[in-house]
């Protein structure tokens, strides 16, 4: 047998409340789940056969969902999927390897959750605005005594650099809604990550880390923009266990 990791989690404050949790709680192969403690940090483990975890989309989800269940009364490190160590001693020396990089970790989401928001568009019609907007500058700026005869090399070349120029001004436009968010976050004194361009009609995909009782706040600024780019489609999701904000390598 070995041991399934789920999370670490702070007990500093409210140990006693973690027994009789995790009696009510079952882990992915419906083993029971016990906690090894290490000063005021703990591992909330189950004791399975390696071989028997398989990576599936059903197994995953339970995993998850013991997670959300820890997340509610505690502070925690979620851990991977199949993270796994050989025995209750092994933990422990992880433990003392790892101690004050988990403790600056808890710390820094201690009552806090974290939320997704993913910015859709019509990326054809974005295009074609920031189009009209370039071709409405490049009209204005252009000298009709500077142009040169065409050929088909340089339409090529000319379409090409307009291309070019499209992509920047698209990647601009972007940037310039990332900042706007950046900016409304800021006011909640929150983490933020942010990915661009993920895919053709998702233009942002941004995770941010905010203090438990400020969701409402979150909502009332989100609908905000909304008005501000009525273009756009910003979907907020959670709150999660703070997955994207564990930066720690355990060894």
């Amino acid at each position: 047998m070995e041991f399934l990791i789920y999370a670490l989690l702070s007990v500093k404050n409210n140990s006693g409340k973690l027994k009789p949790l995790l009696a009510g709680i079952k882990g992915i192969f419906g083993e029971s789940l016990f906690a090894v403690h290490f000063d005021t940090v703990a591992a909330i483990v189950g004791e399975i056969k390696k071989v028997d975890l398989t990576t599936d989309r059903t197994r995953a989800i339970e995993y998850a969902g013991v997670i959300e269940s820890l997340t509610h009364q505690f502070t925690l490190l979620p851990m991977r999927y199949g993270s796994m160590m050989e025995s209750t001693e092994a933990i422990v020396n992880m433990f003392e390897r790892n101690h004050n990089e988990i403790l600056q970790n808890l710390e820094k989401v201690e009552d806090k959750f974290e939320f997704g928001l993913k910015v859709f568009c019509d990326s054809e019609k974005i295009k074609a605005e920031v189009r009209a907007k370039s071709e409405a500058s490049v009209k204005q700026s252009s000298n009709p005594e500077l142009e040169i005869k065409h050929s088909v090399y340089l339409d090529y070349v000319n379409q090409k650099l307009k291309e070019h120029r499209l992509e920047e001004l698209l990647m601009s436009y972007v940037d310039s809604v990332i900042a706007e968010i950046k900016l409304t976050l800021a006011q909640l004194n929150t983490f933020d990550k942010y990915r661009k361009m993920g895919t053709e009609k998702n233009i942002i995909d941004a995770v941010f880390l905010l203090e438990k009782d400020k969701k409402d706040e979150v909502l009332t600024m989100i609908e905000g923009l909304k008005d501000k780019y009525p273009g756009l489609n910003f979907i907020l999701t959670g709150p999660w266990p703070p997955y994207s904000f564990v930066d720690i390598t355990l060894i």
